[in-house]
């Protein structure tokens, strides 16, 4: 297995080095470090462009030496595999689907905006474009993401909606859990606006609503559970969370999470069935997760939910 993880030709940053190396170890797979540049120009204007096509490579050049002094340890020590390379094309976007093809990467790893806050994903717009169009799941780091050295997944919390294209996502989560000998958990989020006094009636009726949701999500979640357990290969562990809160902020605070989290969200069925498409409830939970998250195209969801099932 194989773990593509594209890096900022112009920006050097240790977030999605670090999301790969978490990945790769605890999922035992090579890494390939890519970084995207601009193609050559032709020849009748290359000469006005020499000095720029230089200072890309070059660029490149430097964040790729700054990404294997932080794989250094785990590559010298034999407990990582890691190749790094350039790849000329036309968009970020372009690049990283032909590396992947390429490379036979069965995951993808990116880092969230520069622009958005410390310690969540901000999607810029690149990586939305790559979302939309990548056949294999994405890994999105939170800005700022560290983890100690040496660390592996300890958990995978799968986000659940109660669909039968997230209890795919579920399954096949319980596999990536299983192999690199991690906890489940599945999570349901909602929001519950606060409301004016003067709607008391309204308020009541809002959370009749909401504890029904609760009681079919629990039910739900105890169905899936029960066929994880029946797995030929099984987590570590097992359980079923809630999270509600006023805004989708507060609703993902309403869990704890851990250094050694990640979260598995699936495409929104609006989109085509071999791609990404991350639908507006998915791509709140996106933004407002404290740790990285994976995005998992449905097809792919259904292709996880089968191996896990048959080991």
């Amino acid at each position: 297995m194989r773990i593509l993880v594209g890096v900022d030709p112009g920006h050097r940053s240790a977030a999605v080095v670090q999301l790969g190396e978490l990945l790769a170890r605890s999922l035992d797979a090579g890494l390939v470090v890519a970084a995207i540049t601009p193609p050559a120009w032709s020849p009748i204007v290359r000469g006005a462009d020499t000095e720029w096509q230089r200072y890309a490579r070059d660029s490149a050049n430097v964040v790729l030496d700054h990404a294997a002094s932080l794989l250094a340890d785990g590559v010298k020590s034999g407990e990582l595999k890691a190749e790094f390379l350039l790849h000329e094309a036309s968009s970020a976007r372009r690049g990283i689907l032909e590396v992947a093809d390429d490379h036979g990467a069965a995951l993808v790893v990116v880092g969230s905006s520069a622009a958005g806050p410390i310690g969540r994903i901000t999607i810029g717009s690149e990586v939305d474009a790559l979302l939309h169009a990548s056949p294999v799941p994405v890994a999105i780091a939170p800005r700022g993401y560290r983890v100690r050295r040496g660390a592996r997944i300890t958990r995978v919390t799968a986000g659940y909606s109660g669909s039968d294209a997230s209890a795919d996502l579920v399954i096949g989560a319980a596999g990536i859990a299983a192999d690199g000998g991690a906890s489940l958990r599945l999570a349901s989020f909602a929001v519950r606006p606060p409301g004016p006094v003067t709607t008391a009636s309204g308020l009541h009726a809002e959370d009749a609503v909401l504890a029904g949701w609760r009681e079919q999500m629990s039910a739900d979640a105890a169905e899936l559970l029960a066929d994880i357990s029946e797995l030929p290969r099984t987590p570590a562990s097992v359980e079923a969370v809630v999270g509600i809160g006023a805004t989708w902020e507060h609703a993902m605070e309403d869990i704890e999470w851990t250094d050694d989290d990640v979260l598995v969200v699936g495409s929104s069925s609006v989109g085509p069935l071999a791609r990404v498409f991350v639908g507006s409830h998915a791509a709140k939970v996106v933004r407002h997760s404290p740790v990285p998250v994976i995005v998992v195209p449905r097809g792919r969801a259904e292709v996880l939910a089968a191996r896990a099932e048959t080991g």
